[in-house]
């Protein structure tokens, strides 16, 4: 295989790798806009991952364990949002929490299922003429159906934060709720749904690993992707369009430690790139001033109470 060949595989191998990355960062974008910052993702990107395979396993059908993945996810997102909208709980701690609950449960869950393949998982549908498109084709149009949606959610999502009523409300809501409050906006009701969203785009994500990328339930597959996902939040400063381009970076890093790895280097060192790649992002973006350069929304991780207003 020739230097060029192994290139095309690389980039072709990175498109599915970022898919669950995408999903999360899409729906922690959303949270994140309305003010509410979401530390749970990667428990709920486990619990959309044992959920998905355990109704496979049941019933054989992917679509079915898809939405509840979903749904799973959805709760886990609505539970946040109680806690931190209505209850006022640090979001930090409540997402913490989370984390560690999806954790444990999706460890006790998956334990009859480790080492088991899918009973039916999604494989690659090429898009006709498309996918016949040299070089390109191949890296983007020969995938399963779970990446073409993803890549279709963005320009969605794009149109949705800018062009619409309901994303100006949503963006009004991150930056001043009580000024949103003020002109009309429900603030509460934005950030339940947004947070909400967010959930349910986890644990999609969480549900591609193991139905369509290994394909098989491993403990803890995910593997710091909810972690992965909160740095390219800030990656992608907090734009959709540019969540697409962070999923992919983060996903080719990931390829690459498999092809450096035949290479000789050292796993355990090549195991923590990316990982590395999301302390430098979350250094880079910790101060206050740095965040309001990258574009933060001003209320992010801030409760709103409306008698304060």
């Amino acid at each position: 295989m020739t230097i060029w060949d192994q290139i095309l595989s690389a980039l072709r191998a990175a498109v599915p790798a970022a898919a669950p990355l995408l999903y999360g960062t899409l729906g922690e974008v959303t949270a994140e806009r309305s003010g509410v910052v979401n530390l749970g993702m990667e428990g709920m990107m486990l619990m959309g991952a044992v959920v998905a395979f355990a109704v496979t396993q049941a019933t054989g059908n992917v679509w079915l364990a898809l939405l509840a993945a979903a749904l799973i996810g959805a709760l886990m997102g609505l539970i946040h949002a109680f806690a931190t909208i209505s209850l006022r709980v640090n979001q930090v701690v409540a997402g913490l929490a989370l984390t560690m609950i999806g954790t444990g449960i999706s460890g006790i869950m998956g334990k009859r299922f480790i080492g088991m393949p899918p009973r039916v998982q999604l494989k690659p549908v090429p898009i006709p003429i498309l996918s016949d498109i040299p070089v390109i084709g191949p890296i983007l149009f020969n995938h399963d159906v779970l990446v073409y949606i993803a890549l279709l959610m963005v320009p969605l999502m794009w149109f949705l934060f800018y062009k619409t009523r309901w994303g100006v409300s949503l963006r009004s809501v991150g930056e001043d709720p009580a000024t949103a409050d003020a002109m009309g906006v429900n603030v509460f009701r934005v950030r339940y749904l947004a947070v909400t969203f967010g959930g349910l785009m986890a644990g999609i994500g969480g549900a591609y690993l193991p139905i369509v990328y290994t394909p098989a339930w491993i403990e803890g597959m995910t593997a710091g992707a909810g972690w992965i996902v909160i740095a390219l939040t800030i990656f992608s400063m907090w734009d959709p369009a540019r969540a697409l381009l962070g999923a992919y970076l983060f996903g080719g890093v990931r390829i690459l430690q498999y092809r450096l790895q035949k290479l000789g280097v050292s796993p355990p060192l090549l195991n923590t790139l990316p990982f590395v790649f999301t302390i430098l992002v979350l250094l880079i973006s910790a101060g206050e001033t740095m965040r309001k350069r990258l574009g933060a929304p001003a209320a992010l991780m801030k409760p709103y109470a409306r008698e304060e207003r």
